[in-house]
C-alpha cells in the first residue's frame, strides 16, 4: 500500500511510475470520484514528457497527448461497453501508454497485461494507491515503487 497526502504527491507518484513505462503499456485506473485518478495521469504525463497539460477527459471520452512516447488518456465513466479501436484514436495503443480511467471490465483485452491501480481516499484525504500486476513483468518493473517491508 502507497500513501499519499496530497494531490502533489499522487503527481510526484505519477511522475515516477511514468519513468517505468514504455509504449504498449495499459494502465487502468479505478477509484472513486476524486480519488486522484486524474493528479496521476497528469503525473504520468509529466514523467513521460507530454507537450500540453493534462486534463480529465471526462467530456471528450479519450485525448491523445503527444510526447516522446504519447499518452492516451481514456475515461470510460460514461461508457458501456469499451473498445478503444471504436474512439478513433489519432495514436496507436502499441506506440503508446494507454490510461483508462474506470476501465474495470472493459479495458482489459486491449493488452496481454496490464497494471490496475486501485487508488482509495481517507476521511484526511490521504490518497491510499495499490498497484496490482496483471501477468507480464509488471511485478518486476514495480518493485522500485514499492515500500521496503
Amino acid at each position: 500500500m502507497i500513501l499519499l497526502t496530497t494531490p502533489d504527491d499522487t503527481r510526484a507518484f505519477g511522475a515516477r511510475l511514468a519513468k517505468l513505462l514504455r509504449p504498449g503499456d495499459l494502465i487502468i485506473l479505478n477509484g472513486p470520484l476524486g480519488a486522484g485518478k486524474t493528479a496521476l495521469t497528469q503525473g504520468i504525463g509529466v514523467g513521460l514528457g507530454v507537450t500540453g497539460d493534462v486534463t480529465s477527459p471526462t467530456f471528450v471520452i479519450s485525448r491523445v497527448h503527444r510526447g516522446p512516447v504519447p499518452l492516451v488518456h481514456v475515461d470510460a465513466y460514461r461508457l458501456k461497453d469499451f473498445e478503444v479501436d471504436d474512439l478513433d484514436l489519432d495514436a496507436s495503443v502499441d506506440e503508446s501508454v494507454t490510461v483508462v480511467e474506470w476501465g474495470h471490465g472493459m479495458a482489459e483485452r486491449l493488452a496481454d497485461s496490464y497494471l490496475e491501480v486501485l487508488i482509495s481516499r481517507r476521511d484526511d484525504d490521504t490518497r491510499e494507491i495499490e498497484l496490482v500486476a496483471h501477468r507480464g513483468d509488471w511485478a518486476d518493473r514495480l518493485a522500485p515503487l514499492l515500500p521496503q517491508t
